[in-house]
């Protein structure tokens, strides 16, 4: 099968993903092989080629916003059949019997394994995945745009929750990638005014054409004090910007699974019971909830398609802050 891998970190500008022709893999007992239509792609990726995140192996292919179908299912499989459309998230898998998992928390599991990372992704024509971890999509959206849901959307509903915002309040994006152009339409949804931080004045645009009160600089101050606020962007500076912005017992959610440094902070800042909090990873539960919800909104992606073989230009092209909502490889 086609595929891109990954040997060996480095600066996306060099090329560090590889075309390979790899082994058709095989479902074991619980697992289904899914031949793989579409795979977003994530800032996630980004950190990984670049190796910022530590590799965990080598080759490595990664992708973890997969839509596909059943091919084949392993010994045991009675939850899905071949020909079933299927997407597939971040999250691997996980014990299921640590004091994390038995608490609903199965995304700080210290067993999880996570999609295109521990394992295998989706940056290939197939892929093989835990049945229990592998989620039936939403009839209505075509495969391209079902794509993004699966990390951007479920990591971005899973933050909105985390941030504490209630219906009628003022939240705070910081960044406005494929994460915090699908978390607006929820939080416009729930009533909230939303105020939307960004360098690009292209992303200002996008935020304002879909609903946000006001788009300014990632720096900038916004007309009003926000309830809770998110950085979506992986600069670390942002965090005692948002803070300033931020009323007294409001929350920051920082929605990164890598961040450059945060300089040191004022007390002053977090003073006023501020609680400042980081999101790991996603939950199954989340990805149910958020894709019930979307096929309810309806939740709308604005996708960029490439092709397999640009899967190194897609990532140059993401950090240049270059894609208008998200980007999505096309591999069937």
């Amino acid at each position: 099968m086609k595929a891109q891998i990954l040997k060996r970190p480095g600066p996306i500008e060099t090329n560090p993903l590889q075309a390979a022709e790899l082994p058709l893999p095989e479902p074991e007992a619980g697992e289904i092989l899914i031949r793989v239509r579409v795979c977003g792609a994530c800032h996630t990726d980004l950190h990984i080629a670049e190796g910022e995140l530590p590799p965990k192996k080598s080759p490595l292919v990664p992708g973890h916003q997969i839509v596909g179908e059943v091919e084949k299912t392993g010994p045991g499989v009675n939850r899905f059949r071949p020909g079933q459309r299927v997407g597939v998230t971040w999250l691997y898998s996980a014990c299921g019997a640590c004091a994390y998992c038995e608490r609903g928390e199965e995304n700080l599991c210290d067993a999880a394994k996570f999609t295109g990372y521990d394992r295998d992704g989706g940056y290939a024509e197939y892929v093989v995945v835990p049945a229990d971890f592998a989620h039936p999509l939403p009839e209505g959206f075509p495969d391209a745009q079902a794509a993004p849901l699966l990390c951007a959307g479920v990591i971005g509903y899973r933050s909105l929750r985390l941030s504490g915002i209630s219906p009628g309040q003022k939240l705070g994006l910081y960044g406005f990638g494929a994460s915090a152009h699908i978390a607006i339409q929820v939080a416009l949804h729930w009533g909230c005014a939303v105020y939307v931080f960004t360098r690009s004045e292209k992303h200002r645009a996008h935020a304002r054409e879909l609903g946000a009160a006001w788009a300014g600089p990632a720096g900038g101050a916004p007309p009003a004090l926000l309830d809770s606020s998110i950085i979506f962007a992986p600069a670390g500076a942002l965090v005692p910007e948002a803070l300033k912005a931020l009323r007294k017992g409001g929350t920051l959610a920082i929605n990164a699974v890598y961040m450059s440094p945060i300089p040191e902070l004022k007390y002053e800042l977090i003073y006023h019971e501020r609680t400042l909090r980081s999101v790991a990873n996603c939950t199954r539960s989340d990805a149910t909830e958020l894709l019930k919800l979307a096929g309810e909104i309806p939740l709308h992606t604005d996708i960029e398609l490439f092709v397999l073989e640009q899967a190194n230009l897609v990532l140059q092209k993401m950090k240049r802050s270059e894609i208008q909502g998200a980007a999505v490889l096309e591999i069937a």
